[in-house]
């Protein structure tokens, strides 16, 4: 029996996120992307046609694009929003699986899913199941510093970023931005982590395409019922035993290490989040890696398609 055909039209497909989802769906038996013509893609008659069309719609556009394209949709299929305009939206559902043991089925029946940012994933990933195992305050203030590929930032940033010649890569490598700390993922971090205070945010980004590192760190002395790095380990493998996209590493994670360093880019390609924790009895650094346009984005919007449609979670994405 032939796989019943799931109608897919990706509104913003030219983009970064829009083309790795393609790649994606490309080869899927089970998946038809709609294709808009080059010349109407801001045609609005054009869009509103496709989304007629299209079982789900998923939205690789600026925040108010994106609201522009749900306004234009008109409830007449499933969105899936990869921008930042609905991720806290009472009406939207969060799209992040693991969030907890009731986000699969709820992502599964939604009529409009919201793609989690690439940072906050991490953060939410390693800070709350620690807050509800116990062994985190959510009033404990939190610091997260990341580093990301500068794909993350879009066409013009890529662009910027591959004009560069030997000497701009050598002056600026690594670059910290947001520096007003009011970063547009923060609401989304605070809110699905749990934590009752604003988390102070610093992201950089390197001099290479794509891969994330995401830090927090943490004094034991802050932790509650006298936790230790081990405690955190077991509570977060716990969590995310059979995961398929998740592995938390022992302590150390010695394995991973290239003569000391951590690379963020060996996660690239895939759908993997790495969780790993180093440090001493005072001290603790929660590190999550991933690939910014895989679990980060597309990877994230995939398998969030996966969930609403019945196909097998994992299909089209590599572990």
């Amino acid at each position: 029996m032939a796989p019943q055909i799931t109608k897919v039209f990706i509104d913003g497909q030219a983009g970064t996120t829009g083309l790795q989802i393609s790649q994606r769906l490309v080869e899927r038996d089970d998946i038809e992307v709609k294709q808009i013509d080059p010349t109407e893609r801001k045609d609005p008659n054009a869009r509103a046609r496709l989304f007629a069309e299209s079982d789900v719609a998923i939205l690789c556009l600026p925040d108010a694009a994106a609201i522009e394209a749900v306004a234009l949709a008109d409830g007449q299929c499933r969105i899936i929003d990869t921008s930042t305009a609905h991720r806290i939206h009472d009406a939207w559902c969060y799209g992040l699986p693991e969030l907890d043991d009731a986000q699969r089925s709820m992502i599964a029946d939604a009529q409009l899913v919201s793609n989690p940012g690439c940072y906050p994933q991490g953060f939410i990933l390693m800070i709350r199941p620690l807050i509800e195992a116990g062994l985190l305050s959510s009033a404990l203030p939190l610091t997260m510093h990341a580093i990301s590929g500068y794909s993350g930032g879009g066409r013009s940033l890529i662009e910027a970023r591959e004009a560069f010649t030997g000497a701009d890569v050598r002056r600026r490598n690594s670059e910290p931005y947001s520096l007003t700390l009011q970063h547009k993922h923060v609401p989304e971090m605070q809110r699905y982590s749990g934590s009752a205070i604003t988390p102070l945010f610093t992201p950089a980004v390197g001099h290479y395409y794509q891969g994330m590192l995401v830090q927090v760190p943490l004094f034991t002395q802050s932790l509650e019922n006298a936790a230790t790095i081990n405690d955190l380990y077991e509570a977060l493998a716990s969590r995310y035993a059979g995961e398929p996209f998740i592995s938390v590493l022992a302590p150390g994670a010695a394995d991973v290490l290239e003569e000391g360093f951590l690379n963020p880019t060996a996660c690239n390609d895939t759908n993997r989040v790495e969780i790993m924790l180093f440090g001493h009895a005072e001290q603790v650094l929660l590190v999550a890696r991933y690939d910014n346009l895989g679990k980060g984005a597309a990877g994230a919007a995939v398998q969030n398609l996966n969930l609403m449609i019945g196909a097998q979670e994992t299909t089209g994405l590599r572990q």
